[in-house]
């Protein structure tokens, strides 16, 4: 029967993720064999598993972290909000079905049995299982039949360490505050507090940390300081929309209302000397080296966002001039001629695409979850060079995609299979692709980031050397060293054992 441990956060992007893909790491380097969970993941970055399931990223990254393959027992709810109000709604790795959060809110203790026996599962696999929570435990609202939070620790038996965010101010009352919001057998389950993202001279800190010790008797296991580490984000938080970094190389990715999965674009921005930017409004434009059309949860809608904030006619100037325009899976769709709702799965009724790329998209009820392999064809344009390269991604997308002349872009298959089919399209110097994690793959990386140099005339050199796996590994042991310096790592391992 494997140990537990779960990390809870006194609000959402506390940084519950880290610290979990960050204890994996230490219970692997230790020699434990361990698998994160989350019961109910949020966000609309997943990923699909060998088997074709799809869960959410952070778990992905957590497994990684733990050197083991990502599975759907580790995330086995996963909601994706398509509007404001609902969702669509993933359960075991497969469409559940769309819904309001009030439908969903009064359905969630039909889903208990699924989580059980995805936990189930691996407590028979694993010595020590993480869980994450989500959001806050002292959500009153959401209390009753709570599967993520309190409710999870309940049912896995398992001791809770409490995280705060101090760089956003207020972490003592946001710790405080959480524990006396929580029911009595609630607080008794979490037995110790973390203070994360610290900047400065703990010493400072530390009358603060007595007094709150003293006041909500629970001990502060670890002040962790904001950590410099490069690592996939879990949801529309992420701090890269707002942060970036000059370079000799423009990297520009539209932030679309709903977008997903830009972890495509992660490794894009840890190179040196390359500037990843995300914009949403045209002043921001400039004049990007390459501008990516990211995907999207409801790419009708998102095109007639990019259309009435004029974004769409900025991409279609900047095409028409010669620049680089690449989409992925929903930016994809949009550079087409035409797509088409006929069931109404997104926005019903049909919509013009841009017109960059002879292809048509029509929206189906069934959704493809695949894991392939393949090659870049020879493409058009500036981007030609990449012919030749292999690829290895995932598709998760709800249209069909029909090309109305020559020009794929990649030959694929699925993992493990040889059977070939054509993906993507290229006319000029627009692309456009279904697969998410294109540009994960050195060779990938190596072509594309050489192209635009070759256009600047700079030299690409100093992008040879890129391994992407290396340089994830180094991240999760950065993040690992960064716990165990500043964490009482001997105080959570005699919590894991003595369980609640």
């Amino acid at each position: 029967m494997a140990k537990a441990i779960m990390i809870q956060g006194t609000a959402s992007n506390a940084g519950k993720s880290l610290i979990a893909a960050g204890l994996c790491r230490i219970l692997r380097q230790d020699g434990y064999r361990v698998a994160p969970f989350k019961s109910q993941n949020m966000a609309l970055n997943s990923f699909i598993t060998r088997e074709g399931l799809e869960m959410g990223r952070a778990q992905v990254v957590q497994a990684e972290a733990a050197g083991i393959e990502p599975d759907v027992a580790m995330n086995p709810i996963l909601l994706k909000p398509q509007s404001d109000t609902g969702s669509q709604v993933i359960v075991d790795g497969e469409v559940w079905g769309v819904m309001p959060a009030q439908e969903y809110y009064r359905r969630k203790t039909e889903l208990v049995p699924h989580i059980k026996r995805a936990y189930e599962k691996l407590e028979a696999e694993y010595d020590v299982i993480v869980l994450e929570g989500a959001g806050s435990p002292a959500e009153i609202n959401l209390r009753e039949h709570d599967i993520v939070n309190m409710g999870m620790a309940k049912m896995a038996g398992a001791p809770v360490l409490l995280c705060g965010d101090i760089d956003r101010g207020g972490v003592f009352a946001s710790l405080y505050g959480t524990l006396l919001l929580l029911k009595e057998d609630e607080r008794s389950l979490v037995k110790g507090l973390l203070i994360n993202k610290f900047r400065g001279d703990r010493a400072i800190l530390e009358p603060g940390l007595r007094m709150l010790e003293a006041r909500a008797g629970v001990p502060v296991q670890g002040v962790i300081p904001y950590l410099q580490v490069d690592i996939d984000d879990e949801d529309s938080l992420s701090e890269r929309f707002s942060r970036g970094k000059a370079g000799a190389i423009d990297i520009a990715v539209i932030r679309l209302p709903r977008i997903s999965n830009f972890t495509d674009f992660n490794l894009l921005s840890s190179l040196p000397g390359v500037s990843v930017r995300y914009l949403s409004s045209p002043r921001e434009f400039g004049s990007p080296d390459i501008l990516f059309l990211p995907g999207s949860k409801n790419t009708m809608d998102d095109l007639l966002w990019l259309r009435q904030c004029g974004l769409e006619a900025q991409i279609k100037k900047y095409a028409a001039a010669g620049g680089i325009v690449f989409g992925i899976c929903g930016g994809y769709q949009m550079l087409g001629q035409t797509l088409r709702d006929p069931q109404g799965i997104e926005h019903g009724g049909a919509l013009a695409g841009m017109g960059l790329l002879p292809v048509e998209t029509v929206f189906t009820g069934e959704k493809t979850r695949t894991r392939v392999c393949g090659r870049f064809l020879p493409p058009s344009g500036a981007l030609a060079d990449l012919g030749g390269k292999e690829v290895e991604g995932y598709e998760i997308h709800m249209g069909e995609t029909t090309l109305l002349a020559d020009g794929a872009l990649c030959e694929i298959s699925l993992l493990g299979q040889e059977q070939k089919k054509p993906d993507g399209c290229c006319r000029g110097n627009v692309y456009g692709s279904y697969l998410h994690g294109i540009f994960d793959s050195a060779q990938a990386i190596e072509a594309l980031i050489g192209c635009l140099c070759a256009r600047k005339g700079l030299q690409a050199g100093d992008f040879a050397d890129f391994d992407p796996q290396r340089y994830r590994q180094r991240q999760y042991d950065l993040l690992a060293q960064g716990i165990r310096e500043n964490v009482r790592m001997d105080e959570i391992y005699r919590i894991i054992e003595a369980g609640i």
